[in-house]
């Protein structure tokens, strides 16, 4: 049997304009999704994916000749898509006459947003010795810097032009890390969805791909937690004008004493806030129950 991991993610700083080669700074998390597989000696892919509570949340099986046959179920389609992409960069993947009974495990809920796609991304590229940033092309696209995080046990600056990766691990011991804390906000967002409103922009992004790219150094290197906000919100300030949305701070927590800034694609999924010991009080009555401490998120 082969097992492999990878971690999940948060991207803090460049959502939408590490698309276009901007400086994102980004985390890997303590959550993640592990594979394992076992030969066949028969042509067949049994495969097996189960939820942080050890539930099968989906099943299936089917012939390597059927590899290429459209599927109308979204998740098969999806599978089958990844792992013909990752036979065309590596032939000899799945193609010695053996199958292979798969079972990947999640360490975090489905719809917490850090990662499902990515991990699983990763794991079969290590799986077909196949390069991950490749295979996400080939198959679900996006930036890249979800499998930079998949990839790495640290914080990471990560940029992608002209289609090409970069990733430089960072420090980011700080003392008020204890101040900080990840909010989900109940709603799981699609970040294709996101991708394809933020490329249909029209408004000239050069200016505001520089100044994301200057933010996310100046968030590494902040000093205290004032500043910290301050770079925080500036960066909230900057995505909502260039996609002309309101931050989630202004829409849902106006009377939070603390920063709020979106994580990814704007609208579900986790949020950064500063705050004390009254932070998950405050967002518990709110009706937002998932609040967790950085130390316990983070890597």
């Amino acid at each position: 049997m082969e097992k492999f991991y990878s971690n999940g993610k948060l991207l803090i700083s460049g959502e939408y304009c590490v698309l276009d080669g901007a400086l994102s700074f980004a985390l890997p998390t303590k959550f993640g999704q592990s594979l394992e597989v076992s030969s066949l000696d028969v042509p067949v892919i049994i495969w097996e994916s189960f939820s942080v509570l050890k539930e099968l949340w989906f099943q299936t099986e089917f012939k390597l000749s059927d590899l290429e046959v459209e599927s109308n179920n979204p998740m098969l389609a999806t599978l089958k898509k990844i792992l013909h992409s990752a036979q065309k960069l590596n032939p000899e993947f799945l193609n010695d006459g053996n199958g292979a009974f798969v079972q990947t495990f999640l360490s975090f809920p489905n719809n917490w947003g850090l990662g499902t796609s990515s991990t699983l991304i990763n794991n079969i590229a290590n799986w077909a010795k196949v390069d991950a940033f490749m295979l996400l092309q080939n198959s679900f696209g996006g930036s890249g810097y979800d499998i930079a995080c998949a990839q790495n046990n640290t914080p990471i600056y990560y940029t992608r032009k002209e289609g090409v990766a970069k990733v430089e691990t960072v420090s980011f011991e700080k003392d008020f890390l204890e101040k900080l804390f990840f909010v989900y906000l109940n709603e799981k967002q699609d970040s294709k969805e996101g991708i394809k409103a933020y490329k249909s922009l029209s408004a000239n992004k050069e200016e505001c791909i520089q100044q994301i790219s200057e933010l996310s150094e100046k968030i590494v290197a902040s000093n205290s937690l004032k500043e910290f906000e301050g770079l925080l919100n500036q960066h909230e300030e900057l995505i909502g004008n260039l996609l002309q949305v309101t931050p989630v701070k202004q829409r849902l927590f106006s009377d939070y004493f603390g920063s709020v800034k979106s994580l990814g694609a704007w609208g579900g999924d986790f949020v950064l806030v500063t705050g004390d010991e009254t932070t998950p009080e405050y967002f518990f009555k709110k009706g937002f129950e998932t609040v967790i401490p950085y130390e316990e998120m983070i890597l």
